[in-house]
């Protein structure tokens, strides 16, 4: 296998490596229109044909101040293995043949019309890179909000807790991408995770709910993917934001969402490690906006135009609009 010459690599640079025919290449161009996140991920082969084993530093050695002729004890770091599997997502798109028989482009005309299958694929992942649990549904990967559910655990530090208790609450995420810190995952020798394969012509049974049938071709989406976190100190969640509660102008018991970024940008170790970027839904991103120009003159929220989208950073961190986060989490305590 071909090996990687940037540091940080997205889905599409995987897939330049491990599909040099360029026969997936399409898929994956609608996969990053359709979902950011992929953009901003970084991906690696995994070393297990289900997942990756990793090896996570969890405690330091402590060394000795000696004193002439004192001794020094030996100490050695500690470290655990971690598993993380992935989950395999699958697809069928089904197109009437005499549809395609009449498209100047058949095979352009076909990718066209399976493409909500490949959005319906990028929905599923997106919202399972943040509430998918192995301990719910054994058949997905595990996201972010169960890792970081618990305000006790050892990295309940980095989750910033906007008091909020009702039953609409929402997060913000601020993650940083590398693959020392937290990076998606494919099966070892597959081909960035995703297959596509063109079944031809078949007959589809009881097309009309009356037992009629259909000539159709007939493609299958098969993506295996999973997300492992290697460094939890380079992901913040600031939960429990208060919906019901949030307002413009900071009136009330409304969460400051200028100042809760802030504290969250604050707890990561080092700036400048990995591709760091803000995740939230439109509503917070809308209050965001509307809290920033309405009380904040110097601010670190900012507007710019990169390669032609136009694209809102926080502290030099792009932020992204992330529908599949939820409008109705539970408060976490």
């Amino acid at each position: 296998m071909a090996t990687l010459s940037v540091t940080n690599p997205t889905l599409a640079d995987l897939a330049k490596v491990t599909d040099p025919d360029g026969s997936i290449a399409d898929v994956v161009e609608i996969l990053n229109q359709t979902n950011e996140i992929l953009a901003d991920m970084t991906w690696l082969e995994g070393n297990l044909t289900t997942g990756h084993r990793t090896t996570i530093r969890s405690g330091l050695p402590t060394p000795t101040w000696r004193k002439l002729y004192g001794g020094v004890q030996p100490t050695k770091s500690k470290a655990v293995q971690v598993t993380d599997n992935c989950g395999m997502l699958e697809d069928y798109a089904e197109v009437d043949k005499a549809l395609v028989d009449m498209a100047g482009d058949p095979a352009k005309f076909r990718l066209q019309e399976d493409k909500p299958h490949i959005e319906g694929l990028n929905q599923q992942v997106a919202t399972t890179l943040f509430y998918g649990d192995e301990a719910v549904n054994a058949e997905r990967f595990t996201g972010f909000a169960p890792r970081f559910n618990s305000l006790s655990a050892a990295n309940g530090e980095n989750i910033i807790n906007a008091a909020g208790s009702g039953s609409d609450n929402g997060s913000i995420w601020l993650v940083c991408w590398s693959p020392q810190t937290c990076h998606g995952i494919i099966p070892k020798g597959s081909t960035a995770g995703i297959q596509q394969r063109d079944l031809g012509e078949v007959t589809i049974e009881n097309i009309d709910g009356a037992n009629g049938r259909m000539q159709a071709y007939r493609s299958h989406y098969r993506w295996d993917v999973g997300m492992s976190v290697r460094d939890w100190r380079y992901i913040v969640r600031i939960a429990n934001i208060d919906r019901s509660n949030l307002t413009a102008d900071l009136s009330g018991s409304s969460a400051d969402l200028n100042d809760l970024m802030h504290q969250a940008y604050s707890q990561l170790p080092t700036l400048g490690v990995g591709r760091c970027v803000w995740y939230m839904d439109r509503q917070m991103l809308g209050f965001l906006r509307r809290q920033t120009s309405n009380g904040v003159k110097n601010s670190t929220l900012s507007f710019e135009n990169v390669g032609g989208t136009f694209q809102t950073s926080w502290g030099g961190y792009p932020i992204r609009r992330v529908d599949a986060l939820k409008t109705n989490e539970a408060t976490i305590t």
